[in-house]
């Protein structure tokens, strides 16, 4: 019976938002918060006293499916440290211009070496910029922090620095029993 209106009602929600006010944002100026979770630029992580967590193993590009990331192990030794486990990323390369932003890497990094932020101004005039590389990527040294090549500072071996490596720096909570430590 009042199938004539049929066309009208498609456009309700046309003619709804035709009148709402649309919110502007001064984008350079004012930038709009993002939400908690949000996937940004990645960042390399490091321990409390300055080593690198990234340990070399690959996982991180392997699990990427856009073929964005680039790893090259290096070996550590004892004068020139720069992680605490036997290797440690020695070339790492993230092209922009093939991520896609998912996360997969984070989720395979077996360290948590590899986070992602909140930052997302990622646009850039030339190709070759947009390959960022390790020196781009770590997260800058804090207070207390030495930057690497140094010796483990947070533990005698592999297994006491990532059991202790979670506290401040400085602080070394030593568990009474080596079950603790599993």
């Amino acid at each position: 019976m009042l199938e004539w209106l049929n066309p009208v009602k498609g456009f309700g929600v046309t003619f709804h938002t035709m009148f709402k006010k649309v919110p502007t944002i001064e984008y350079p100026e004012v930038k709009r918060p993002t939400a908690p979770r949000f996937h940004g630029r990645h960042q390399l992580n490091r321990w409390a006293d300055g080593l690198e967590k990234c340990i070399g193993c690959e996982l991180c590009a392997w699990a990427c499916p856009a073929d964005a990331i680039y790893v090259e192990a290096g070996d550590n030794s004892d004068d020139d440290r720069y992680s605490p486990g036997e290797r440690y990323g020695r070339v790492y390369q993230i092209n922009y211009l093939r991520c896609i932003l998912c996360g997969l890497c984070v989720e395979a990094c077996p360290t948590r070496a590899l986070t992602m932020t909140n930052e997302y101004e990622l646009a850039d005039d030339s190709r070759q910029s947009l390959i960022w590389t390790k020196e781009q990527l770590l997260a800058p040294l804090k207070e207390g922090m030495e930057a690497p090549p140094h010796p483990m500072r947070l533990g005698d071996d592999e297994q006491d620095y990532y059991a202790t490596g979670r506290g401040q720096h400085g602080t070394q909570d030593r568990p009474e029993s080596a079950e603790a430590v599993r």
